[in-house]
């Protein structure tokens, strides 16, 4: 699974018949802190996320497992709306020991 934020949608007039009643959404895929690590995926949605929204995808054969999108051809797939992401606080630099000569 992979954090991304929903920054738009897409709307395919002309699709695969399993596809209809689907909502597709394009995500950039985010690290810990909201940093943009890959823009622009599109997503299957079956739960409702909306603009600005974090969300857990699937990728792979695992978004063709999820949900509202089980067993049809998509690539990635909105598996979880995300409430909260926490982060550990950064640990101190390690103090290597010096070596004498």
């Amino acid at each position: 699974m992979r954090l991304a934020r929903v920054t738009g949608t897409v709307t395919a007039t002309v699709k695969e018949e399993g596809l209809n009643g689907l909502r597709f959404l394009v995500v950039d895929v985010v690290d810990g802190r909201g940093d943009v690590v890959t823009p622009a995926l599109v997503a299957a949605d079956g739960l409702g996320a909306g603009p600005g929204e974090t969300v857990l995808i699937v990728e792979g054969s695992a978004a063709r497992m999820a949900g509202a999108s089980a067993g049809l051809a998509v690539d990635a797939s909105v598996a979880a709306i995300v409430d909260e992401v926490r982060l550990a606080a950064p640990a101190a630099p390690s103090r290597r020991p010096t070596r004498k000569k």
